[in-house]
């Protein structure tokens, strides 16, 4: 068999193995060393394995990986959140459709807080959405406004995914989270933007408070409610301004905002023990996946790059296909849709880094950019019917009056805002790398 044959039939083994239902990493994994031990025998193949399971333990940012994950599940599960709502309930509420444009601060905040989508869409789902449709707002409006919000955690920092593909494809976390700053408060403006201009030609959709309500709220309620809503901004800056200063490492950075959300959570009086085992036992499980994931992602792509692989898939682009390097970047930025209608974001990184990251560096395009570009194009695939994941996770928590017929054309208006945004940072790459190369330049 030629290497690329021996390539292709290990792609094809690994998907046929992961639709078997069992775990990703498990088959992933396998595939791998079964491979490396038909190709280079018992030597060979167990050296390989072991060399990836020697790079993970010795990477040494993937220390932060448990630390923001168990900064988030502190805040998620003190209910430090409930205070930020009720901020952007009491100051956005006169705007049109303030309080779903108060949600996306909201979950612009819990995504600085947790890197992850899944806690953003839970705190959204639990805290923001029956409030909404107390309010009147419009269902529609309010379930999209919640997945398109909750999106937002797998790109602003510290996004976990983000330090995902940083170990695969062997780049700095700190530059990969600054370059997703920019588009990931971009996105979040136009998102903002959207829901002004759709609720102030159309006011049932999104109705301001009314002016009982405001009545009933004094200035020193509004003050007290801006000093309690701010506390978690202040973690995430107490956690990133050391960070980006160039006071503290990546790491440390970790355990300062782990620290912070801590103490906050006990001077606030919800720091039970309650709170902290079941934080801690999150952190554990999701952190030691992760860990997992990665290994058998490393294993796999030390195989494929033995095969030169890469080197076939970009002569089959461009020496035979006689494709341009940027026709290439939209095809690969398509299978991530096409595969995020079945996938997690982790699980179409795994499956296609050891083909995709390479090929990109080969093609002259920066990793860094690329890592955003695919971020947002995960994010969008989360949102695309029929089976998008952020679809299904919303009619998990969505109450009995909203239908997946709803949830999927709620999303319709905000995928156009997501892809518009895509192109935005594929045509200027500088909304992505700004940033990084300014402060990284100091």
């Amino acid at each position: 068999m030629t290497p690329n044959l021996i390539a292709m039939s290990m792609f094809g083994a690994m998907l046929v193995l992961l639709f078997s239902g069992q775990r990703m990493f498990g088959m992933i994994g396998f595939v791998a060393v079964v491979a490396a031990l038909w190709l280079w025998g018992d030597r060979g193949g167990y050296d390989i394995a072991f060399a990836q399971s020697i790079k993970l333990m010795s990477w040494f940012p993937l220390m932060t990986l448990p630390m923001f994950i168990f900064m988030g599940y502190v805040l998620s599960e003190s209910r430090l959140a409930d205070d930020l709502y009720r901020m952007f309930h009491v100051w956005f509420g006169p705007v049109p459709g303030g309080l779903a444009i108060g949600t996306i601060f909201l979950m612009v905040l819990i995504s600085a807080m947790n890197g992850l989508s899944v806690a953003g869409m839970a705190i959204g789902a639990t805290i923001a959405l029956p409030e909404l449709l107390r309010r009147n707002y419009d269902k529609l409006m309010v379930t999209g406004v919640i997945q398109a919000g909750s999106s937002l955690g797998i790109l602003i920092p510290p996004s976990v995914v983000l330090v995902l593909y940083a170990m695969i494809a062997r780049q700095p976390v700190g530059k990969l989270w600054l370059a997703g700053v920019l588009p990931g408060l971009m996105m979040a403006a136009m998102f903002i933007i959207y829901i002004w201009i759709r609720c102030k030609i159309t006011p049932s959709l999104g109705p301001v408070l009314s002016a009982e309500e405001r009545a009933q709220v004094s200035r020193a309620e509004k003050i007290r409610l801006l000093r309690a809503g701010l506390l978690p901004f202040g973690i995430f800056l107490a956690m990133m301004v050391p960070f980006v200063t160039g006071y503290v490492r990546l790491v440390e950075s970790s355990v300062i905002g782990a620290l912070a959300a801590v103490l906050a959570a006990v001077v606030k009086g919800r720091m039970t023990w309650t709170v902290f085992e079941t934080s801690a036992r999150h952190t554990l499980a999701i952190s030691c996946m992760f860990l997992w994931i990665i290994l058998a992602a490393l294993a796999f792509g030390a195989i494929f790059d033995g095969l030169r692989a890469v080197d076939a898939l970009k002569g089959l682009f461009l020496e035979d296909l006689h494709l341009n390097r940027w026709t290439v970047l939209i095809i690969m930025q398509l299978t991530f849709l096409l595969m995020g209608t079945f996938l997690d974001d982790t699980a179409m990184l795994v499956i296609v880094a050891p083909l995709y990251v390479p090929l990109v560096d080969a093609l002259g395009f920066d990793l860094i950019w690329y890592g955003v570009l695919y971020t947002i194009t995960t994010q969008v695939a989360y949102m695309t019917p029929p089976f998008g994941y952020n679809l299904f996770l919303m009619r998990a928590m969505a109450p009995p009056e909203i239908s997946l017929a709803d949830i999927y054309r709620s999303i319709i208006p905000f995928v156009a805002v997501m892809i518009l945004a895509l192109a935005l940072v594929i045509m200027f790459p500088e909304i992505a790398l700004w940033l990084p190369e300014t402060l990284y330049k100091q």
